[in-house]
């Protein structure tokens, strides 16, 4: 079985004979031996810590496999075109692939000996390498009639504007407007048939979800964030095409309850390197010099961008900037972002050369907003995250602040205990101790204000919380709350009927957040006939307040049986002989 490439995609990754994608752990020290820096004679600083961190990074063991994605194509290609030159293109794959043309220019459909061109409007296309649905209406057909439909494993788009619109096309598509476009799918289609593996990138918990409750939406970050459109609504939940997942790993950086969790590699992986690379550093370093910062590049344009730094002849990056390759670099959520910096990296930059969709590039800057506004609150002077476009600027990084002695736990890949450890370090040796720390607005960390004027008490607010973080009083009308799991995805106030509800963004740092705490209670109120528990007195008088102006509740019979058990109020409806029914407006026989 062939691996299967994608934009990211670097050398030395790929399957291994069992079936599963294998993770690389280790940089080739190559290119690479000096970490992008210079030597010394030519630069004049030491390289002692780097060297020895990059070969300690180089010795670590295989990290644990990851599931495969299987693809199947068996070279099955449509032609999407509006000009001519879909002639020539069809001649020179007509031998190695079968071929046939949807035709949606202005002009006749040209002929090609051998092969079927169908004229009309491209109606849908969707899916994946071995697996794409083609939807068009031919030329004539009246406009009302079902669109024809048709299956292909590859795509050849030859128009001006791609059938697929969104940053990343799925593997199996090739828009080619361009001749250097065109000539590059050329040199790839043959290859495309066969059996094909990519790694499985995510795995997703829907227990911890917190899209949706009840048809009201609350969490759609990694919705909207994915670039492959790889995730879709799917109930309460999310869908996650794996097939279409391309291993940005930006659902998992966003994803607030730790619901979506990247596996490529894990954060527990991650975090050993992260660890590896600065305790090696800070030994061979004996403790001299600035803290180590980190910098994390693809394998693709980033790692182009740093050979053609290195190029020109310049020192290339700063000696104490110790560099890790990932497969994508919007992987970087704030658990990597804070873990290294409780590690004892002064600095975590982040290497967007320009293949990063923009929604990914809005995410990092998000996630190190965050992780800056909890470092700076707490004292740690300078810029600890910077999101860098040109390897030129790597040069202006400077180390900022950092804990005087690295933390020892190692990363999870359960996200907000992650973050939780690591604040809890940066904590322990904060030059300002803090108990709150105001947070930007969508951070996954805060509390829940009530207006107790608005608040009735239904507690649909608990009933749609996915994080148990809002409770009920189980025999008591009392309404609870639990700031540790708090993810603040807005359930609860999307959900509340009376918008009684606000999101407070915060991180708190004493015991408290592990404590519940009353938001709002009531006394209970009771049937006012057979005395069985009916709601809140809140709940209630809320409601004799809003109907006592309605035309079918001026008696005071009426209000008084509002106050009543549903079966008491049967009762007391039916033996009232002059009772008048609100359906029928008749009097009640």
């Amino acid at each position: 079985m062939a691996e299967l490439a994608t934009a990211s995609d670097h050398a030395g990754t790929g399957a291994n004979g069992s079936g599963h994608a294998a993770i690389p752990s280790k940089i080739p020290l190559t290119s690479e031996a000096f970490g992008w820096s210079r030597t010394a004679p030519v630069a004049n600083v030491s390289l002692d810590g780097k060297i020895a961190a990059l070969a300690a990074l180089d010795a670590l063991a295989p990290f644990e496999p990851v599931a495969g994605v299987d693809y199947v194509s068996q070279g099955r290609l449509l032609v999407i075109a509006d000009s001519a030159q879909v002639v020539s293109a069809v001649d020179r794959l007509g031998e190695q692939l079968s071929l046939a043309v949807l035709w949606t220019g202005t002009a006749s459909a040209p002929k090609i000996d051998g092969v079927e061109v169908l004229a009309g409007r491209l109606v849908a296309l969707r899916g994946y390498l071995g697996a794409f649905e083609l939807g068009f209406q031919p030329d004539g057909a009246s406009p009302e009639s079902v669109p024809k439909s048709a299956r292909f494993d590859l795509v050849l788009d030859m128009c001006q504007v791609p059938a697929f619109a969104m940053h990343q096309p799925p593997q199996g598509y090739f828009h080619a407007s361009s001749d250097g476009a065109l000539e590059m799918a050329m040199a790839e289609l043959p290859d495309m048939v066969g059996e094909f593996e990519k790694p499985k990138f995510f795995a997703y918990k829907e227990s911890l979800c917190a899209h949706s409750r009840s048809k009201k939406e609350g969490c759609n970050q990694c919705i909207d964030v994915c670039s492959t459109a790889a995730i879709s609504a799917d109930g309460d939940k999310v869908r996650v095409d794996p097939h279409l997942c391309m291993g940005c790993g930006a659902c998992a950086s966003v994803c607030p309850s730790g619901a979506m969790t990247y596996q490529y590699p894990r954060v527990a992986d991650r975090g050993s390197q992260l660890k590896t690379l600065l305790n090696t550093y800070r030994v061979a370093s004996k403790g001299q010099g600035d803290a180590p910062m980190v910098l994390f590049h693809n394998a693709t344009d980033g790692r182009a961008a740093l050979s053609a730094l290195l190029a020109k002849g310049g020192a290339g990056i700063p000696a104490g900037m110790l560099p890790l390759e990932t497969w994508h670099v919007a992987s970087t959520g704030l658990d990597v972002l804070l873990g290294a910096i409780a590690y004892g990296a002064g600095h975590v930059a982040i290497l967007a050369a320009g293949s990063e969709a923009p929604a990914y590039r809005k995410a990092l800057l998000t996630e190190m907003e965050i992780g800056q506004s909890i470092l700076s609150q707490l004292g740690y002077a300078g810029t600890h995250f910077s999101l860098v476009e040109s390897a030129e600027h790597l040069a202006l990084v400077k180390p900022a602040a950092t804990v005087p002695t690295p933390a020892g736990f190692n990363l999870s890949n359960d996200k907000r205990a992650t973050i939780e450890f690591a604040v809890e370090h940066l904590l322990r040796h904060a030059p300002k101790k803090q108990d709150v720390l105001a947070l930007p607005a969508g951070s996954l960390f805060g509390a829940v204000e009530v207006d107790k004027e608005k608040c009735t008490l239904c507690l649909a607010c608990a009933g749609a919380c996915p994080a148990s973080a809002l409770m009920d009083g189980a025999d008591y009308p009392r309404l609870k709350f639990l700031e540790r799991n708090c993810v603040q995805c807005g359930l609860c106030e999307n959900t509340c009927p009376e918008n009684a509800i606000s999101l407070a963004p915060r991180l708190l740092l004493t015991e408290q957040r592990k404590k519940e705490v009353v938001l709002n209670e009531s006394e209970p109120f009771d049937c006012i006939s057979c005395g069985k528990a009916l709601g809140t007195k809140l709940m209630i008088d809320t409601m004799l307040g809003k109907l006592a102006g309605h035309s079918m509740f001026q008696g005071e019979g009426q209000l008084k049986r509002l106050q009543m058990c549903a079966d008491c109020r049967v009762v007391d409806m039916m033996s009232n002989k002059h009772e008048v029914s609100i359906l029928t407006g008749r009097p009640l026989e």
